[in-house]
């Protein structure tokens, strides 16, 4: 973990685009109140294939009228053009955002067409020759590997073309086994890779969605969670009480072991959110 240790640790924030007026309102309380936190950045998601492009812009030109915390847009592979991405880094660029979260995506069902980029890495490329250094690009990582990769070597020689294409800093997917973290940052450590690797954070408050969540995405639900969660039944003040522990215990010991600091998943609640930070007595940690 020693390449982690040399960074100050920042915290930072996801949002996905809200469907509705009604949504949007509750989304600029959410997000007023994470601003307390001073994050370090509000990130807005881009929807399968493309599908929330004009509203991830407007939600991101709201968080940077009406805050005063940087938003990080992503841009997904799947369903882009060149074009069309040159578009929106140009609109980006015009409105003073300067952070981009650079994915592949996911193919939505029935789409033949994944578009002219096929790989994260080729989208950083084309970040980089069309705007210089004007964006801190943050790319993905996996420590528990992505579930649609041949191995873990091909997982991790993956992350190193991102790396190389010009990633500045990575964004892990969610996990609860910090092991697999510490292990993943070795790896990359002993390819020669130099840069914040922040953990993802997934608060628990809904066992099913969350068990949907993490077959989906690959990422670990333990056995000894799920067997817990599943006792609660219909209990949800007892899962969101047991997941607060559980996800505040993972923040401490990555915390403590030298992680550059946290990106936690919203789903665009702010109680669960609030509760851990307190408990890890966070706040104003944004500024360098």
């Amino acid at each position: 973990m020693d390449s982690q240790k040399q960074y100050k640790p920042v915290f930072s924030f996801e949002f996905f685009p809200p469907k509705s007026e009604e949504a949007a309102g509750k989304l600029a309380i959410v997000r007023d109140r994470l601003v307390e936190l001073n994050p370090r950045f509000f990130s807005v998601t881009f929807g399968a294939g493309g599908s929330t492009q004009a509203k991830t812009f407007e939600t991101v030109l709201e968080i940077q009228k009406e805050t005063s915390v940087r938003a990080a847009p992503h841009l997904s592979c799947v369903g882009s053009t060149r074009e069309n991405i040159r578009s929106l880094l140009n609109q980006y660029k015009e409105n003073d955002i300067n952070q981009i979260v650079a994915l592949r995506g996911d193919i939505p069902s029935g789409m033949r067409d994944a578009g002219e980029f096929c790989y994260a890495n080729e989208l950083v490329e084309f970040i980089r020759e069309e705007t210089g250094d004007h964006f801190h690009i943050e790319v993905a990582a996996y420590p528990e590997f992505h579930p649609q990769a041949a191995n873990a070597t091909a997982d991790l020689q993956n992350f190193k073309r991102k790396v190389e294409a010009g990633a500045d800093s990575a964004i892990t997917q969610y996990f609860y086994n910090a092991d697999s973290y510490f292990q993943f940052v070795e790896s990359c450590e002993k390819l020669g890779l130099d840069l914040p690797i922040v953990p993802g954070i997934m608060p628990v408050t809904n066992y099913t969605q969350l068990a949907r969540f993490s077959d989906m995405c690959g990422a670990e639900l333990p056995r000894w969670m799920r067997k817990r969660l599943e006792a609660y039944g219909d209990d949800r003040d007892s899962i969101r009480a047991f997941g607060q522990e559980v996800v505040t215990r993972l923040c401490e010991r990555l915390l403590e072991q030298g992680a550059p600091g946290l990106h936690f998943y919203t789903m665009n609640q702010s109680k669960p959110i609030l509760a851990i930070c307190e408990n890890l007595d966070l706040g104003g940690s944004g500024d360098e």
